[in-house]
């Protein structure tokens, strides 16, 4: 039996992600801040054979303890900051978790393998906003790197560690260069739960409009348990390497807009959209786009869930919750 650690597991990535995990087979350890986790209970409803450990990502003695209470074949660092706007109110919180906080646990995996470090598989979420302000169309692997804000600044260090435990160490460190992956978990802060929550209670009569910044924002969106199995794939090659996964098709925020009002039947949605200047980026990233041909060439990878059926999906499961909140 296969044993993985998973950081960052109350996240959308990490909930599905260890549904793939346990449904192979494997021993699934999951790293959690705090005894007291308001999200722990999530993630033991959810996925009730992980093992939760305590630790934080940004202590190494933590994750030293963690890696040897779990012995693992694999270790996913999805830990991060990862709300792209909450990155500009702390930059130095974003810096410490979503960059330095990668080079914790690539180094806590070294120590913990000591001369045999072909023994532990290594993944790092490395994301789409590293590309910033695009240098190419569609963005691979071989983009130059331009972050627009402090999350993407932290993901290009924590990317380039990755890399470079790969080659000064011989680890088998993989990044996964993900672009914008979507899900009824996604969490409320994100533009696009936000939207698919508040169409559904428009729909429902509990809210009466949204408001957004940038509509006209285009983004590569997938489905995030389409992606974690592109996680999984990496660790399962020969060589470690760097991929891009994405959809290879790119949809405004416009789009998303009109795809989940129509879903509720309404069509006239602009009446109850507006824009407001709090919620635009000091540095906006106007366009990405990613080419997924090294992961589908290499891994065999390749997204199942399109962009409207995704669109959909979370507007069903906000209808859904919704409902049963205004039963109680």
């Amino acid at each position: 039996m296969k044993r993985a650690l998973v950081t960052g597991i109350t996240g959308q990535d990490g909930l599905y992600l260890s549904e793939l995990l346990l449904s192979k087979g494997y021993e699934v350890y999951g790293l959690i801040r705090g005894q007291n986790n308001p999200k722990a209970d999530l993630v033991r409803s959810v996925v009730p054979d992980v093992r939760l450990l305590n630790g934080d990502i940004t202590d190494l003695s933590s994750l030293i303890r963690a890696l040897s209470t779990s012995q693992p074949d694999e270790v996913y660092n999805l830990g991060a900051v990862s709300f792209v706007a909450y990155s500009w109110e702390n930059a130095r919180l974003t810096s410490d978790v979503t960059g330095l906080g990668v080079l914790n646990v690539l180094e806590a995996t070294r120590l913990h393998a000591g001369p045999d470090l072909s023994k532990i598989r290594f993944y790092q979420a490395s994301s789409s906003e590293m590309f910033g302000k695009v240098q190419d169309v569609p963005q691979r692997e071989s983009t130059l790197l331009w972050p627009r804000s402090p999350y993407g600044v932290a993901k290009v260090y924590g990317h380039y560690m990755t890399i470079n435990y790969r080659e000064s160490y011989g680890m088998h460190a993989s990044s996964g260069i993900l672009f914008n992956h979507e899900s009824p978990r996604r969490g409320p802060e994100f533009v696009t739960r936000k939207i698919t929550q508040a169409v559904a209670r428009i729909s429902l009569g509990l809210q009466e409009s949204i408001s957004l910044g940038n509509l006209d924002a285009k983004r590569d969106w997938g489905f995030a348990g389409d992606y974690v199995e592109a996680m999984w794939l990496m660790l399962q090659q020969e060589q470690a390497d760097d991929y891009v996964v994405a959809t290879g098709e790119t949809h405004s925020i416009r789009e998303f807009l009109e795809i989940a009002f129509a879903h509720v039947g309404i069509d006239d949605w602009q009446r109850l959209v507006t824009q407001d200047p709090r919620f635009l980026r000091p540095a906006e990233v106007d366009l990405l786009i990613g080419d997924p041909t090294k992961a589908r060439e290499q891994l065999g990878w390749q997204p199942k869930v399109g962009f409207e059926d995704l669109v959909r999906m979370m507007v069903d499961s906000d209808l859904a919750e919704q409902r049963k909140t205004s039963a109680r």
